[in-house]
């Protein structure tokens, strides 16, 4: 009797303690975690990655580490760098977001994020395909819609680079008028899907974005693409050009008023007496 009466007030006490440990280690966790978002705010991105990593070894069900880690190296991600230790950098970052959506496919932060790694790493497609995921769940995502149309435009700029380098021509950006025949035809069928969808995602994220001026100017880029395909009709050509000149003018006029609104932003709260 006296054997069994030991039993359960043993095993309570196992639980006592390992219940202890596990609590000292989450405090421990969000500590380390406290200590990563500040490095992080600092833009210590290193150290920021070595305490997110301590939280997730004290407490590997963390999610808000894993994924502040993942964030954490997806900052470090240098854009247009092939170096293989800025892919593997993109690559762990990317794991992370991915390790997120395994659990919330619908989680927008981290839709977002891929496509940003993506894009950074020259995947455009893949780039493309999670902006339109975020859009499917946040329409009014102004900067999911500019990325898009940005890289519709990518991809509508290489296509024109290799057509009019057959020929030994540069872009001369007011349509190319002296490519051939069958040079504009080439571009009409690769670049006229591009285009159109370029425009019509530019010109959702001004109508989200009244200000948006990165958005604007391409805009006017992608009116110069479009003005490489109208094939002959010279009138379509020009008011192609004279859409991308207005363009240019506003996403200038946008670019001044934001401006504006910074140096106001920054002076805030400044009272002369």
């Amino acid at each position: 009797m006296k054997l069994t009466a030991r039993i359960p007030v043993t095993a309570a006490l196992l639980a006592l303690m390992l219940s202890s440990v596990t609590g000292c280690n989450r405090l421990k966790a969000r500590d380390q975690l406290t200590k990563g978002v500040q490095a992080f705010k600092n833009a210590r991105y290193e150290e920021a990655v070595n305490h997110f990593q301590n939280a997730i070894e004290l407490d590997p069900n963390y999610d808000q580490a894993k994924l502040y880690l993942a964030t954490a190296y997806s900052y470090q991600v240098v854009p247009n760098l092939d170096t293989p230790e800025n892919l593997a950098l993109a690559q762990k970052a990317m794991s992370g977001f991915q390790a997120v959506l395994a659990k919330d496919p619908n989680d927008v932060g981290a839709l977002k994020q891929i496509a940003s790694i993506n894009f950074n790493t020259k995947k455009f497609e893949e780039a493309k395909e999670y902006q339109k995921k975020v859009i499917a769940l946040a329409p009014n995502d102004a900067e999911a819609h500019y990325t898009v149309g940005v890289v519709d435009w990518i991809q509508a700029y290489k296509n024109a680079q290799t057509v009019l380098s057959s020929e030994g021509m540069t872009d001369d950006g007011n349509g190319n008028v002296k490519k051939s025949k069958a040079a504009c035809q080439k571009l009409q069928e690769q670049n006229t899907p591009l285009i159109d969808e370029s425009l019509q995602y530019l010109q959702k994220a001004v109508e989200l974005n009244a200000t948006y001026d990165d958005a604007m100017q391409y805009l006017n880029l992608s009116y110069r693409r479009k003005a490489d395909i109208e094939c002959g009709n010279d009138a379509a050509r020009k008011d192609d050009l004279a859409k991308a000149d207005e363009w240019a003018q506003k996403a200038m006029g946008a670019r001044k008023e934001n401006e504006k609104k910074k140096e106001e932003k920054t002076q805030g709260g400044v009272t002369m007496q």
